[in-house]
């Protein structure tokens, strides 16, 4: 017999994931059954918060969702501040907990971590959170999960698996498995974008996280049009070293002035949030007159308006506007445009912050390749203003 903690192990596997951050429990320990005899790596922590941290960390460097395993009551609340960094950067990531046996659910019978509603909880932080009641619906919740990670604006999502429900029989269910592709830009809103393109004498191109796996097609755009290509914290790393890469804050002067000075602005993958545009508190960003934003969210199109608008994944719509802007000549002075906002926006930096940029960059230099994690302090603050990080 395949248990559904084993059966969850298939599923996951399916689904492309290679590794898992956790530790393992009373209220767990079935999900484990399975992992020896998978291809799946797991990763313990010394706390929950280590393994939604890392989840959270793992997905950003990879690409992929972040995957914790953890335990009911207490070890599910040590993953909410990750869940909500992770919801508040738009990071994929997945936890699978346990919950107390079906029968004593909401009832305060003093449980081992026992809570009233453990998924009404994390409803208020998660993008959904899914109570498993039966094997059967297990593939159409991690199904629901991955589609929302590659077809929509992603997050955290929690699953719950009642330690009753994680022993029952699950023969079969591997078998279920359903993807969903993102949404294909439409072709009116491309039409027009690359009109707006085409008339543009000074385009520049602004990043942000959701652009993190649209590389390819992002250097290829912006080399087509001579674009400099502006980055916010999270859109960090993508053209490491391009003559074209502005890997500054558009909180900073230097890089307000440079796209002040552009004709066309296409936003990818970026909210506007405060965070990155008005860190100073100061209310000068204002939004570009000519704008084309590009999102895989509705909401977030919605809610700072542009002259074209394109619900998709970045990666697509990038590869789109590269098919209906082939004839456009490259823009004069892009390189030497990206070059002296750089210079400016380095320059802003007082010297105390300027020392910090470079101490990161040097051990950015000295270990090439490595990930470099900082925590709430000075150096990171002062990268987040000025930094080129390598991938």
């Amino acid at each position: 017999m395949t248990t559904l903690g084993e059966a969850l192990i298939s599923l996951l596997e399916a689904h492309g994931v290679d590794t898992v951050f956790g530790i393992p429990g009373v209220h767990t320990v079935e999900l484990y059954r399975g992992l020896a005899r998978s291809n799946i790596r797991h990763v313990t922590p010394r706390h929950e918060q280590g393994a939604g941290f890392m989840a959270d960390g793992y997905a950003r460097a990879s690409g992929k969702p972040g995957v914790a395993f953890v335990i009911t009551g207490p070890g599910l609340t040590n993953t909410i501040t990750a869940m909500g960094q992770a919801r508040a950067d738009s990071v994929p990531m997945l936890v699978i907990s346990g919950v107390n046996a079906t029968p004593t659910l909401g009832k305060g019978l003093g449980h081992l971590h026992e809570l009233p509603d453990q998924r009404g909880m994390m409803e208020k932080v998660a993008l959904f959170s899914q109570r498993v009641t039966e094997a059967g619906e297990l593939p159409g919740a991690l199904a629901q999960a991955f589609a929302l990670f590659s077809s929509a604006r992603p997050g955290p999502v929690h699953i719950e698996i009642p330690t009753d429900v994680m022993v029952k029989s699950a023969d079969g269910i591997a078998a279920m498995l359903s993807n969903v592709t993102p949404p294909a830009p439409e072709g009116a809103a491309i039409a027009s974008a690359a009109k707006l393109i085409g008339a543009a004498r000074r385009p520049l191109i602004l990043v942000g996280g959701g652009a993190k796996r649209a590389e390819a097609p992002l250097r290829r755009l912006a080399e087509r049009l001579g674009a400099p290509v502006v980055q916010t914290a999270n859109a960090r790393g993508l053209l490491h070293g391009h003559p074209l890469c502005v890997p500054a804050s558009p909180g900073l002067k230097a890089v307000r002035a440079l796209m002040a000075d552009a004709d066309l602005v296409i936003a990818a993958g970026t909210e506007f949030g405060p965070t990155d545009y008005d860190g100073y508190s100061d209310g000068g960003f204002v939004l570009p007159a000519n704008l084309i934003r590009i999102d895989i969210g509705a909401d977030q199109l919605a809610r700072r308006p542009a002259n074209v608008s394109i619900q998709a994944d970045c990666a697509e719509a990038l590869e789109a506007l590269l098919l209906q802007t082939g004839h456009i000549p490259a823009s004069e002075g892009g390189p030497t445009r990206a070059a002296a906002a750089r210079e400016a926006a380095f320059a802003e930096l007082n010297p105390t912050l300027q020392a910090q940029v470079r101490a990161v960059e040097m051990i950015r230099d000295t270990l090439p390749g490595a990930l470099i994690v900082g925590d709430s302090t000075q150096p990171i603050y002062a990268a987040n203003l000025y930094y080129d990080h390598d991938r």
